[in-house]
């Protein structure tokens, strides 16, 4: 008996605790200044940018010691 009320008290004492957590996230949320929707386009874009000559750049590297790489087996 004396597991089950120990069990009982574990799952309302976790429910509270869950409960507070709960709370206190949407006290934080109300907190959050969201970016405006030209902000997160303007993001997106650099984001893609950057990606696209980080890629191009690795290619070309890639290239130059693939090339290098030949010339020093051969």
């Amino acid at each position: 008996m004396a597991q089950v009320t120990a069990l009982v008290e574990r799952a309302q004492e976790w429910w509270g605790t869950t409960l507070r957590f709960l709370k206190e996230v949407r006290v934080e949320m109300k907190k959050v200044t969201w970016p405006q929707r030209k902000e997160i386009i303007g993001s997106t874009a650099v984001v893609i940018v950057a990606s696209f000559l980080v890629s191009f750049f690795l290619g070309f590297v890639d290239l130059v010691l693939q090339k290098l790489l030949g010339f020093i087996i051969k």
